[in-house]
């Protein structure tokens, strides 16, 4: 996910999206837990993903911008 995608949604879908993010996060940590997961670096993206769009929702946040 680039920051230009993430920038073009609005608010709604981003808290959206940050919901499913953590959800697929917490079912990457369950399978990596269990030895289950292929690619551990899904993991990072993951994580970064949530990153960009906490980011983006707090500079929203610090400019007033409500959509």
């Amino acid at each position: 996910m680039k920051p230009s995608d993430v920038r073009e949604k609005s608010t709604v879908e981003l808290n959206s999206e940050l919901a499913e993010l953590k959800e697929e996060l917490f079912k990457l940590r369950f399978a990596h837990a269990t030895n289950q997961l292929d690619n551990p670096m899904k993991l990072k993206g993951v994580r970064r993903d949530i990153a960009r769009v906490k980011t983006v929702l707090r500079e929203r946040e610090l400019k007033g911008i409500k959509e």
